[in-house]
């Protein structure tokens, strides 16, 4: 009897149903996906990807707030948006985001081919499942080094892509077998200011659509791409666990167990946001004496910053997050700009912060992003605070009306009015319903 390849498993792992609750929860997704997309099309890493847009032919697929082209073309730019401002969705235990890779890739080839709203939104939930589950087995070790959404990404968007096209399960297993044999995705960009990141996603977005494509007309690739003596799990993923891709362990879309970010900040800072903001209503910034922030390994590792020289250091800096959430309240779209990390009272209280890892809280992750803050007071009193979960996380879940809310912000932050943000709110939840999925076409451009 021949062994069972884990890209076999994670494929008949799909073969569940999918139900008109669960393409709701996608199109959630989607219009989340969106407002971060046009957001990201006008800061200057955005325009960039869409200048290179340009210089393409014209195609059927969008791209947002920009032309019709090629769906390489539009997966690729598309795929470089939905990141740049910090705000995409994310998935705690396999530590990577999930959205701004995997619907790229599946608005791509559903527009290439025209097809429905139910095909897209499936295709949607079936790249969370992959690349979700693949991204839970790679392990810990290989996040001190790789970008998650890069080395995983391209599973995801592949099988979204491969879904549309109609592959078959041995097609869809040549397309996992190429995805893995070219991820990357250093984590070297966050020492330097640069915009690699957004490159990381295109790349994953693309290479997971062509991928796809390249199956539907007959390419192979390796059934063993990640348990194979010269794979992934051998090469970046020392302490994988290859029992967290087994299909029968798993009930439950992995799109539910997805969260949704309700701050312009890294991951790693929201639960130090969190628990400011409950410490805010008890303590006037201008009584401070010291502050001692404790969490888990990664969040110190990716997030210590006393000088943010930059809007990304500010997003993740928890010396800066704390403080402009101590002293302004909910930090809001322009919380990260020049003009409030260079703020004397910012900056001088950020100096008044220790940073240091916690035990118990590292032991909780990654199934709990937490944070303790406790503040100590010129009187001598001191106001202290434990968040276990992060806003947004399974475990501590925004509402839908939230989830709303938080697009229209990033759309008027954007610039476009309130009818093309009333008609793609409609458009966007009504796909579960029926809507057809061309009229999303003439609103996302």
């Amino acid at each position: 009897m021949k062994k069972k390849s884990l890209t076999t498993n994670l494929i008949e792992g799909l073969n569940k149903e999918i139900s008109s609750e669960d393409r709701y929860r996608a199109s959630l997704h989607l219009l989340d996906w969106i407002g971060c997309a046009f957001m990201g099309s006008v800061t200057e890493a955005g325009k960039i990807f869409n200048n290179f847009s340009k210089n393409h032919v014209k195609g059927k697929c969008n791209v947002v707030n920009g032309d019709l082209y090629t769906p390489e073309i539009a997966s690729f730019v598309n795929g470089a948006f939905g990141n740049i401002f910090e705000m995409d969705d994310i998935h705690r235990t396999s530590i990577l985001h999930p959205g701004p890779v995997v619907i790229p890739s599946a608005l791509a080839a559903a527009q290439e081919i025209s097809t429905n709203s139910e095909i897209f939104l499936n295709s949607i939930i079936y790249g969370y499942e992959i690349m979700i589950r693949i991204g839970q087995s790679i392990g810990k070790e290989h996040y001190k080094f790789f970008h998650n959404t890069a080395t995983c990404g391209s599973f995801g968007s592949g099988i979204a892509a491969g879904k549309v096209f109609n592959l078959n399960d041995e097609q869809l297993i040549n397309v996992l077998g190429n995805c893995g044999s070219v991820l990357g995705g250093l984590w070297q960009m966050r020492n330097e200011d640069v915009m690699t990141k957004q490159f990381h996603n295109a790349h994953a977005a693309r290479t997971g659509f062509t991928s796809a494509m390249l199956a539907k007309h007959g390419l192979t690739g390796p059934k063993f791409i990640l348990e194979g003596p010269q794979g992934v799990y051998a090469a970046i993923g020392k302490d994988s666990d290859p029992k967290k891709i087994i299909s029968n362990e798993f009930s439950k879309w992995k799109i539910f167990d997805t969260s949704f970010k309700p701050w312009a900040a890294c991951r790693h800072s929201h639960p130090v946001i969190d628990a400011t903001l409950e410490i805010a209503k008890k303590v006037d910034f201008n009584d401070v004496s010291s502050v001692n922030i404790k969490t888990y390994k990664d969040a110190v590792k990716f997030c210590d910053k006393m000088l943010p020289k930059n809007v990304i250091d500010a997003k993740f800096s928890l010396q800066h997050v704390f403080a402009i959430s101590l002293i302004d309240g909910p930090p809001d779209l322009s919380s990260f700009d020049e003009k409030n990390f260079t703020r004397a009272d910012i900056a001088s209280l950020r100096q008044r912060i220790s940073i240091e890892v916690s035990d118990k809280i590292e032991k909780l992750y990654p199934e709990h992003y937490g944070a303790e803050i406790e503040v100590l007071l010129r009187g001598g009193k001191s106001e202290k605070f434990y968040q276990k979960d992060a806003l947004g996380d399974p475990g501590n879940p925004i509402s839908e009306e939230v989830i709303i809310n938080k697009f229209i912000s990033l759309m008027r932050a954007a610039g476009f009015k309130t009818m093309k943000i009333d008609d793609i709110i409609n458009c966007v939840l009504g796909l579960s319903k029926g809507e057809e999925l061309i009229k999303l076409e003439r609103l996302l451009g």
